[in-house]
């Protein structure tokens, strides 16, 4: 018991030590929340569906079927808000969305690779120009050993262009057991990256 303490206290210190150091650049690289003391978020791009500027996304929005809008490369970036022990605004991932047509998701963290950067996840439309998300992550210590399984949740709303998003995340971490250890929650913002997106608008 007390061990899986420890490792509530490390995820939720770790998360707030490395989210605060951050915090300063407007675009901060941070370890994510669901995981462990030195981790960040979700989702790596496949360029399959990478290549549908915003204009041709909007405009073909019914062709697509309903999960056209948001099909598509993202730059996502997580805020804490209403967590115990992470002050509101520190920025717990900065990573990379890919939504593809089949109702599938992947995301590309910004936290180590070796803690498990990588989240796999399914959404579906809940609105005209909504969408929940449900996805998971397995979690891994610096040293290699495994934490236990994240859930990430996600509610979004597109705008009418349909170049950016923003909704509401819950991350709950839990150990090999399935014993709630970390929960957190906050506000998620995506950016279309588009075939002209150049490199300053990802960092």
């Amino acid at each position: 018991m007390r061990s899986m303490v420890k490792t509530a206290t490390l995820v939720i210190l770790g998360i707030v030590s490395l989210g605060m150091a951050f915090v300063p650049r407007a675009a901060a690289q941070c370890a994510f929340p669901g995981l462990n003391a030195t981790t960040a978020g979700p989702s790596q791009a496949f360029e399959s569906e990478a290549r549908v500027a915003p204009a041709s996304v909007t405009e073909n929005s019914e062709a697509q079927g309903s999960r056209g809008r948001i099909m598509g490369f993202w730059k996502v970036k997580f805020v804490s808000e209403r967590t115990p022990g992470i002050p509101d605004g520190t920025v717990v991932d900065n990573g990379f969305a890919q939504w593809h047509s089949d109702g599938t998701e992947i995301m590309n963290s910004s936290r180590a690779p070796a803690t498990g950067s990588f989240c796999l996840g399914v959404y579906e439309k809940s609105g005209p120009s909504s969408y929940d998300l449900n996805h998971f992550a397995l979690s891994f210590d610096p040293a290699g050993n495994f934490v236990g399984p994240a859930q990430i949740r996600e509610q979004v709303t597109l705008d009418r262009k349909a170049d950016r998003y923003d909704g509401t995340f819950t991350i709950d971490q839990y150990d090999a057991s399935g014993n709630p250890i970390a929960h957190i929650t906050g506000k998620v913002h995506g950016t279309r990256i588009s075939v002209d997106t150049p490199i300053a608008d990802v960092l």
